[in-house]
């Protein structure tokens, strides 16, 4: 009997078994490109089907945002050999889009010397856990079970959620016994700090839950810190051959009386990740302000994807010129992404842009974008035939993406000249010292592509910048503008910018000209290029082809 016939073997097994067993066996068919799972796993969580095919990218369907990377990261180590088992605990998205913790192991499974399958078996971590057997403390099922029966509002009390952090390194570093062993230390200790009013959970492989019925927010701050100072005891009994810290959120139920257990699930896991976030190793109180921002830019982000999976749909490209002083005419056409959906309708590019940033989407999309205004140039053309682009870059999209090459393919495809484009990096985003971002900029030279330095004046070191990324134009921003405008210091201070980047041979653009005053005292200053409402909003694509057709030279 082959290999293939086995798994075939295998997947009438899994089958078989799927409505005796909780857990969820699967089986990732390398060669294929397959992915098989039990069928109530499909029930469970967001997965359109127990059987897929390019399960990498199906996997975005379902693995919570924040882990998807690490689980590729992961699975590639096994597809590379350079480890031969899967063992990792991270985030699906159940049916109603919720997280859900999940361990999963597999076990790779070679012929020869190729990764074939990746064989194993998933659980939900903290289901049906009524107690621990690692650190011998109750589970998540018995606080659930604790807090459920519960029903007058809490008057009083708290619940300190600790996490340890980086765990996940020390059980890869030390293996999984020496973490077991850090899990029931650490238990014991906290166990010991503790008052008749408090009670301690262990939950979700490295956190643990303490509720408390009588103290307050000030006495869930003292306690984290006297398990601070407990963690450093022993990790110098240890002679420092380990070291790790806690972090931790906290939900004070004198200003939440009515929290059920899920809300108070949610909203310490929401601190906890807060604390995590803020550098680890310190405390995050939860408020639910933060708590409803956090709700709606998840979902914004689920907007997003989705709209990435249907082809862009929600998104759109928006231009707005800027006219060339001294030969009075348009001559480049910034590129601005708008984006809406159904549940908030329009969303400001200031909230939806950094969302892009922080899930890792603004590659695909910034290379979309980059695509729609090489489209737009070679449109445009027969109304301004020196016509240029204008396309910001993210300093995302320059760490970690092949943007230059991204840049390269899409301008060939299209058979435009280099220098019709314009790459717009944003100063308050990059660090000049960075090399990544130098070297970039060089390239760009060397491919004469030019380069812009956006919202010049709102960071620090800014000559430095000049310098050392060399940009063809700086533009200011609005702000730096109106500044100038209503003080005589920032007015001359503008002034010897524009004199001293005209020295380097670096052009000025000014933007957010909204007046005719305004625009007479800029060029007064001797800016080259102008941008704002003045003359345009940014329009969308039908709207701009009216206006270029239209233009008339009112300088």
């Amino acid at each position: 009997m082959n290999f293939q016939e086995k798994i075939e073997i295998y997947k009438d097994i899994i089958v078989s078994l799927d409505y005796c067993v909780n857990d969820y066996l699967y089986i990732l068919d390398v060669e294929n490109d397959e992915y098989f799972i039990s069928p109530h796993a499909a029930v469970r969580f967001k997965m359109d089907n127990a059987y897929f095919k390019n399960p990498v990218k199906e996997f975005k369907k379902f693995v919570y945002y924040k882990d998807y990377d690490l689980v590729v990261e992961d699975l590639n180590k096994i597809l590379s050999g350079e480890k031969t088992y899967h063992n990792m605990q991270y985030r699906w998205l159940n049916d109603e889009s919720l997280p859900v913790w999940i361990n999963c192991r597999g076990q790779a499974i070679i012929e020869n010397h190729q990764v074939k399958y990746l064989i194993g078996c998933i659980n939900e971590i903290g289901k049906k856990q009524y107690a621990d057997n690692v650190s011998g403390l109750l589970g998540e099922e018995s606080f659930k079970n604790f807090i459920y029966p519960i029903d007058d509002d809490f008057e009083k009390g708290f619940v300190l959620r600790l996490g340890i952090d980086n765990f996940k390194n020390i059980n890869e570093n030390y293996g999984l016994k020496f973490g077991d062993e850090i899990l029931k230390r650490a238990g014991k200790y906290i166990k010991d700090l503790l008052n008749e009013y408090q009670k301690l959970y262990h939950i979700v492989s490295d956190e643990f839950i303490i509720f408390d019925s009588n103290g307050t927010v000030d006495d869930a701050i003292y306690l984290y810190k006297k398990i601070q100072e407990r963690t450093l005891d022993f990790i110098e009994s240890t002679n420092y051959e380990i070291y790790y810290t806690f972090s931790a959120g906290i939900l004070d139920f004198y200003s939440h009386p009515t929290a059920s257990y899920i809300e108070i699930m949610k909203w310490t896991e929401f601190s906890l990740n807060n604390a995590k976030e803020s550098g680890k190793n310190t405390y995050d109180i939860f408020d639910n302000c933060d708590y409803q921002k956090f709700q709606r830019e998840s979902a914004i982000i689920r907007y997003l994807h989705q709209s990435i999976d249907h082809d862009y749909e929600g998104f759109d490209v928006y231009f707005q010129p800027i006219v060339d002083v001294n030969k009075k005419e348009v001559t480049h056409l910034e590129t601005l992404l708008r984006f809406k959906c159904d549940e908030f309708g329009r969303i400001s590019p200031m909230e939806f842009i950094p969302l892009l940033e922080k899930s890792g989407l603004i590659i695909p999309v910034g290379k979309w974008v980059l695509e729609k205004a090489i489209q737009a140039c070679l449109s445009l053309k027969k109304y301004q035939s020196q016509l240029k682009v204008n396309v910001n870059i993210s300093y995302v999209q320059v760490l970690k993406s092949a943007i230059l090459n991204d840049i390269l393919s899409i301008m060939k495809k299209y058979n435009v000249d280099r220098n019709r484009l314009v790459i717009e990096l944003t100063e308050s985003g990059f660090i000049e010292s960075d090399r990544s971002f130098v070297n970039f900029c060089n390239q760009l030279k060397e491919n004469s592509i030019l380069l812009a330095l956006d919202d010049f004046g709102t960071g620090y070191s800014n000559f430095h910048y000049l310098y050392n990324l060399k940009p063809d134009c700086i533009k200011v921003d609005r702000g730096l503008m109106k500044n100038a405008l209503s003080n005589d210091y920032e007015n001359l201070l503008l002034k010897h910018m524009i004199d001293m980047a005209h020295s380097v041979g670096v052009n000025m653009c000014i933007e957010g000209i909204e007046t005719e005053e305004e625009l007479h005292k800029v060029l007064e200053m001797g800016s080259d290029f102008i941008q704002g409402f003045y003359y345009s909003k940014p329009l969308p694509f039908n709207e701009i082809t009216d206006y270029l057709k239209n233009f008339k030279k009112i300088i």
